[in-house]
């Protein structure tokens, strides 16, 4: 029985942990559990490629010198050149690369490599000079220059993982339980490992914050710490930033006044910390992260925490050698494209500390524990003076959606992508009449849609929203039918409709990745199919349209 059977994960959840798995056989066996339960062809593909990357590996590895670059992908290469320490065979990849495909990110990952076996052009043993970047680039304008937490703590104490827990419309959203379960999993794993008592923080900011106490506590808090306010009933940036921010500092040696003691917490700052990746979770991570001088990794579905060996001379601080950072949080995100994750690491160097390592969730990457209301927790009800000038614009007047749009009951998605690019409202209404020719159905939208600039008529920008989005940012849908107009088939858009019944691609590049999983394709412009797949439906003839192989 191999260690993951993959029907108990979705494909979201599946994607990170299989590409830990390097046994060829347990492979084999997650793949003969997939056809045995759901078969869902989506998750057999990306098992198929695994099997595929660990027996090529397995029949011996690459020749960088000889192997054929352009049948490569850039993780493939970057996967290679990992293990290559001879700069001048680096220096013939390079040059074959660019000589080749050209790919710029293939060309950073060989370039990086390259700096770090070569120490930046230090010679190996010695150490790396450490120049202030004001006298290092003197010709500069450098912002830092007064925030003296910047280089200034080097070797402070750091614990505990945070999570900033958000509520909505007086609820604790989901993704907020699904970040404290995967927290409560990974700090006590840590403390096993590290022979540590380190814990679980949730943050709790809001009007009615104190009401969702027991409910963190519950879902794996060991601390709560809650600020409760009438005027924070709405998300703002500048008193949520300034909030955490406080929180995360006090106790420690920048703790601001009033906060350089508290019994509650007696380390600098937070060892990680986490946030939802959703619309205020995004911009509230990012803020936090940055007044805190850190890093942060976003959009992740996937988290862990071991060690990891880094050569790079920027990092270990000397030309040549290898160091082991302890405690790393790992944060798996998915590429723009295909099956491939990237592992984001936020790692110290020398004269500059970098915590704490942060990163935001991508909702639905983690299953929600089941709540422990037996549990119990130390509770901090914190205290702060809001400055008057945080609140000078006030919201008067708004109106509260009572359900949004939810895509995920209806029998038939019509989704469109950039592909309505040349026309964005032409595409819109087109797919609009597809819809109303369904009895069931709506519209969704790739996150291509929602991130554009394009401009749209007032009869159709009211469909333009966040609220139809589909894939790991957005819903995901299982309906009887999906027809994806103009969508590329990245794989953040894959996971929220690989599991519908029937996908119907339109598409007129012949090599777009949602060819791979969908049961049929129709390649043409969408402009013109759309308008001929509504006639077919309202004549009954959908399945006949498109068995049609011809036109």
């Amino acid at each position: 029985m191999p260690a993951i059977d993959p029907t108990e994960y979705e494909i979201a959840e599946l994607g990170p942990k299989i590409t830990d798995v390097d046994d060829a056989d347990e492979l084999h066996e997650m793949l003969e559990l997939e056809e045995a339960g759901e078969d869902r062809a989506p998750v057999k593909t990306l098992i198929e490629d695994r099997i595929e990357k660990v027996e090529t590996e397995d029949d011996g590895e690459l020749d960088p010198e000889t192997v054929d670059l352009t049948a490569m992908t850039v993780a493939d290469i970057a996967n290679m050149v990992r293990g290559v320490d001879d700069a001048d065979v680096l220096r013939d990849v390079l040059e074959r690369e660019r000589e080749g495909k050209e790919r710029k990110s293939a060309i950073t990952q060989i370039e990086n490599r390259i700096d770090s076996v070569e120490g930046s052009e230090e010679q190996a043993g010695e150490d790396v000079e450490y120049v202030p970047p004001e006298e290092k680039y003197p010709e500069l304008d450098h912002p830092t220059n007064d925030k003296q937490w910047v280089e200034g703590t080097v070797g402070a104490e750091y614990r505990d993982m945070w999570v900033y827990c958000e509520t909505q419309a007086g609820e604790l959203v989901d993704v907020s339980k699904e970040m404290l379960g995967k927290a409560r999993d990974l700090m006590d794993q840590y403390n096993a490992d590290y022979d540590a008592e380190e814990r679980v923080v949730a943050v709790l900011v809001g009007a009615d914050a104190s009401d969702h106490v027991e409910d963190v506590t519950a879902y794996g808090a060991d601390l709560v710490v809650y600020m409760e306010d009438d005027r924070l009933e709405r998300f703002r940036h500048t008193p949520y930033t300034e909030i955490v921010t406080d929180m995360s500092r006090a106790g420690g040696e920048l703790a601001s006044e009033g906060h350089e003691d508290v019994d509650w917490k007696d380390y600098h700052e937070p060892r990680y910390t986490i946030f939802p990746a959703t619309n205020n979770g995004r911009d509230l991570s990012a803020l936090v992260q940055g007044a805190l001088d850190s890093g942060l990794a976003s959009d992740c579905s996937g988290l862990y925490i071991e060690e990891a060996m880094i050569s790079n001379p920027a990092k270990v601080g000397t030309a040549g050698d290898n160091k082991e950072f302890e405690r790393v949080l790992h944060m798996k995100r998915p590429d723009f494209s295909g099956f491939e994750y990237s592992t984001i690491l936020c790692i110290d160097k020398p004269n500059r500390d970098f915590h704490p390592q942060g990163a935001s969730v991508i909702p639905g990457s983690f299953e929600i524990p089941d709540p422990d209301y037996d549990r119990e927790a130390e509770v901090v009800e914190y205290e702060m003076d809001l400055d008057d000038e945080w609140f000078e614009v006030d919201v008067t007047e708004f109106d509260r959606l009572s359900g949004g749009v939810d895509l995920t009951g209806n029998e038939v998605v019509v989704a469109v992508g950039r592909g309505i690019g040349d026309d964005p409202t032409t595409g819109i209404e087109l797919a609009l009449d597809l819809v109303d020719a369904f009895e069931d159905a709506d519209l969704g939208l790739s996150r291509g849609v929602i991130t554009s600039s394009y401009a749209f008529d007032s009869h159709v920008e009211q469909y333009v929203t966040e609220a139809r989005q589909i894939g790991e940012s957005g819903q995901v849908v299982e309906p009887d039918v999906y027809i994806a107009a103009g969508i590329s088939g990245a794989i953040q858009h894959k996971v929220g409709c690989d599991e519908a019944d029937t996908i119907i691609a339109v598409n007129t590049d012949p090599e777009a990745d949602i060819r791979d999983f969908s049961d049929y394709v129709i390649e043409g412009d969408l402009f013109e199919v759309l308008p001929r797949l509504t006639e077919a439906v309202e004549k009954g003839e959908l399945a006949a349209a498109v068995e049609a192989s011809d036109d």
